[in-house]
């Protein structure tokens, strides 16, 4: 018995030591951490001035959100940038909705609150026993405080420059640029108002009153205290868009609601239509056609409708299955394709002259995006950018020439950047780059196309370990972006959760892991018969083709370890990841599962109150089905759960359920748990915590299984 035990004592001192020596070589191929990959400021909500040439971003630098702006120098041949606030704590205070003042020396917006659920409680993932709140407020671009105007958000400037707009409890309301006067509430209605846009003269104010099964379109005479409703009906009305002259606003009519998650190639067509500001009779100018394109699939703009030069609308349309612009005289008569091609395109805005629109776009580069530009009129497109690095968000400044841009490459993360005279790109805030930023140790991902276990080819990003020698088998992860109407790129992304995520990335190709980002069918950039893909989600999982094609398609490669390869994502992606161990734990090892989807019939009813799984028994259990909750009894390897309990987009009770079941049967898992922290993480140490946790689980269990 003392000999047996000895030589297990032996055994147990040799794998410990053959693991500490794995994870030991793990840490010494990284070459730098996590702290310094993720330290770079993210940009968005880049904004044009109406004058002045001057353009406005916020910068999120560790979590302390302020605003930038850039305008010409003294010698008006080079851009300047500075910031104009000065907050300085990571403390889970979201900052955007820019809105620049007419004179373009003041800009009004929001800070605090939950940006994309502007209805609900103010989220405070810091847990400060204060409390927090949400504001509008007012900063200046010639110094002093920003001024507090009232509580708040979404707010718009008057085009008069003395009075913001802004939403407080689902309401308008009105404020005095310069404070020192209580807000007034301008309307009670039903419903949540939002999209507020002034008229050109700043005398009426139109808005969009969303009421459950349908939304109105409103609009408020300042002078005469009066509001009309523009031709009121059972649809859902929005987007509404002001003529130059002020007279008429176009919007859209959408007929019926979509299904919250399900494809939905067809529907009843959409149209266009144009109202009388004043007596509010509308008229249709335009209407889609049956077939591909009359389900209603938007931009990435102010507007999904664009009131062009020469009365000429621009508005998105898939008419061919692949998402262009296109415009229509406001007259009525043929829509004119303006972006033809198989590309899709995305971020859009219009020039001050309204002669042209800017836009973004995958064509000729699927798997990023470059910048073009289209007459409103019509005319072949032109390249703005090109080359191997990402541009979005474009912006015309007020000379109607200056073209800015959010931008990024595989090594350099996201940066506001300016077209110079001779088409090249500058950085306008180079010195916000950390000096210990790792953009020489990062590797460039590769464009590989795999097939999925049914034969679709699905695109993917492969990213190597750095100095990897020949014949050696790494550990391999599999990484599932949310959405599911994402795509995930040759670079870093344009959107905060995916930037980090692929920063993320890279720290985990540096420690020795070959990882693959798989963009699979459901997401966006590949047409629309991809992104409203047969059977998806809660219709019947389809995507776990695509998870299971990624698996096999790293067990193929001499350079991974068929015994180590893991799954990691969020969101969708953590649907996909509990999907992937639930139902192929011979395939996958282990798993990192942060705030993921795991029984549909819970997370439709979050989107849609109105869901009854009863109502349609046979859809309640495809949808259960589909989820990983009904594969848990094949679910064997080991799990990390990430999530924040005031998740508004997946219910927390998701994760308390599938921790559960897992109990139930017996399946190793860990869990963190944020107190007071949203989906979409608020805070910067939010997802350094996450990442850490989850790269020191990956390294334990897959060096474990070797």
């Amino acid at each position: 018995m003392s000999a047996n035990r000895n030589a297990k004592n032996r055994l147990e001192l040799v794998l410990l030591a053959t693991l500490c020596c794995a994870l030991g070589a793990f840490a010494q191929q990284g070459s730098f951490t996590l702290e310094q990959v993720l330290s770079a400021p993210f940009p968005e909500g880049l904004a044009a001035a109406s004058a002045g040439d001057k353009v406005a971003w916020v910068f999120n630098a560790g979590g302390a959100r302020n605003i930038w702006v850039a305008e010409p120098s003294d010698d008006s041949v080079a851009y300047k940038s500075r910031a104009i606030t000065k907050y300085s704590d990571d403390d889970g205070q979201d900052l955007g909705e820019l809105s620049w003042a007419p004179d373009a020396n003041a800009i009004a917006y929001t800070r605090g609150g939950d940006l994309e659920f502007e209805h609900r409680s103010y989220p405070n993932p810091a847990s400060l026993p204060a409390g927090v709140d949400q504001g509008v407020w007012v900063v200046s671009l010639r110094g002093g405080e920003p001024r507090r105007l009232g509580e708040g958000h979404s707010p718009a400037f008057s085009p008069k420059g003395d009075s913001v707009a802004f939403i407080f409890k689902d309401q308008v309301w009105l404020a005095k640029s310069a404070g020192g006067e209580k807000p007034a509430q301008l309307i009670h209605s039903n419903g949540e108002s939002g999209s507020l846009r002034w008229s050109p003269d700043g005398s009426r104010l139109a808005f969009v009153s969303s009421r459950g099964d349908h939304s109105l379109i409103g609009v408020y005479d300042v002078g005469a205290k009066t509001l009309r409703y523009l031709d009121p009906s059972v649809d859902r009305d929005g987007s509404p868009a002001w003529s130059p002259d002020g007279k008429q606003i176009a919007f859209l009519r959408i007929p019926a609601s979509r299904p919250a998650f399900g494809p939905r190639r067809t529907a009843q067509p959409w149209s266009i239509r144009i109202a009388d500001v004043t007596t509010g009779a509308s008229h249709q100018v335009w209407i889609a056609d049956e077939g591909k394109g009359s389900a209603f699939h938007g931009m990435v703009a102010n507007s999904e409708i664009l009131w062009g030069s020469g009365d000429r609308l621009v508005f998105p349309w898939e008419r061919d299955g692949w998402l262009h612009l296109y415009s229509v005289s406001s007259q009525g008569g043929a829509a004119q394709l303006l972006t033809p091609g198989a590309f899709e395109v995305e971020h859009v805005s219009l020039s001050p002259d309204r002669s042209d629109v800017v836009f973004s776009s995958n064509q000729d580069d699927i798997d990023r995006r470059h910048i073009w530009k289209v007459a409103v009129a019509g005319a072949r497109p032109s390249a703005v950018t090109r080359g191997t690095g990402i541009e979005w968000a474009p912006v015309v400044a007020s000379d109607n020439k200056t073209v800015v841009v959010l931008r990024s490459d595989a090594r350099l993360p996201a940066r506001p950047g300016i077209l110079t005279a001779s088409g090249e790109l500058k950085d306008l805030a180079p010195e916000t780059m950390p000096g210990d930023f790792p953009a020489a140790s990062l590797v460039e991902p590769q464009q590989v196309i795999l097939s999925a276990a049914d034969g679709m080819k699905i695109h993917g990003q492969l990213f190597l370990p750095p100095n990897a020698r020949q014949g050696e088998k790494h550990p391999a992860m599999i990484f599932f972006h949310g959405g599911s109407r994402r795509e995930m790129l040759l670079g870093w992304h344009y959107m905060l959760y995916y930037h980090n995520a692929y920063g993320m990335n890279q720290y985990l190709a540096s420690r020795g892991y070959v990882v693959l980002a798989v963009n699979y069918r459901s997401g966006i950039g590949y047409g629309m018969e991809f992104r409203e893909a047969l059977n998806y989600g809660a219709t019947g999982a389809s995507e776990y083709n695509d998870v299971q094609g990624a698996g096999l398609y790293l067990r193929s490669r001499s350079d991974v370890d068929p015994a180590r390869i893991g799954l990691w994502g969020g969101s969708y992606g953590g649907y996909l990841t509990a999907l992937g161990l639930a139902r192929s734990s011979d395939l996958f090892a282990a798993g990192v599962d942060m705030h993921g989807v795991h029984d549909w019939n819970l997370e439709t009813r979050n989107f849609v109150p109105t869901y009854d799984p009863e109502a349609d028994p046979n859809a309640a259990r495809l949808a259960f089905e589909s989820s990983p909750m009904a594969s848990v009894k094949t679910w064997r390897s080991p799990v990390l759960l990430i999530q924040g309990d005031d998740d508004r987009n997946v219910p927390f009770s998701e994760t308390v359920r599938l921790a559960d079941a897992l109990r139930k049967q017996g399946v190793y898992f860990e869990e963190l748990v944020f107190p007071d922290e949203i989906h979409d993480f608020l805070m910067h140490k939010t997802w350094l915590a996450a990442y850490h946790a989850a790269a020191d689980f990956l390294d334990r269990k897959l060096a474990a299984a070797h």
